[in-house]
């Protein structure tokens, strides 16, 4: 994949060589409160992260995650990407940055050129998302973009998350 990028961000796939800021992104509080604990604990948990989700995600499906980087000086910022899920009908996009770069409009530039990927290069015309019933911030950044919250969705009988949608067309 050609790396996608705005006047400020460049978005790649991901590799094992990101082990490092993997570690340290997924666990971030904001992390582990909105996303949940993938147990990533060293590097080579790192590094399984990465093989078994992105990396797989891009294999299946010929997308996933991407790394979010800063154009001008390459700064790992965090993740942006379509995801597909056997819990979800549809491709959802998801998006976590380190907390320093918050509250710049960095998540929403990359979530824009996500959706023009989506639709661009995969021909998708739905795209949902989800939020953990606290995560205004989130919630505020999807209906910003034209996403519309549907419903609440028990993903298990422990996780329940707010449903938001997106058309195309």
């Amino acid at each position: 994949m050609t790396p996608l990028t705005t006047d400020r961000l460049r978005l790649r796939r991901l590799t094992l060589d990101d082990a490092p800021f993997i570690l340290d992104l997924v666990n971030q509080p904001s992390w582990l409160e909105n996303i949940g604990d993938k147990g990533v604990r060293d590097l080579d948990g790192a590094r399984d992260y990465l093989r078994n989700g992105p990396l797989a995600m891009y294999e299946q499906h010929g997308f996933g995650l991407y790394c979010i980087e800063r154009a001008n000086d390459g700064a790992a910022m965090g993740m942006c990407g379509l995801i597909k899920r056997d819990t979800l009908d549809d491709v959802d996009i998801g998006y976590a940055l380190l907390p320093q770069y918050w509250g710049h409009g960095y998540a929403r530039e990359a979530a824009h050129a996500t959706l023009q990927h989506a639709t661009r290069d995969f021909g998708l015309q739905r795209i949902v998302a989800i939020t953990s019933p606290g995560n205004a911030s989130s919630a505020r950044l999807l209906e910003g973009l034209g996403f519309r919250f549907e419903r609440m969705l028990a993903l298990s009988r422990d996780d329940e998350v707010k449903l938001f949608g997106w058309s195309a067309t």
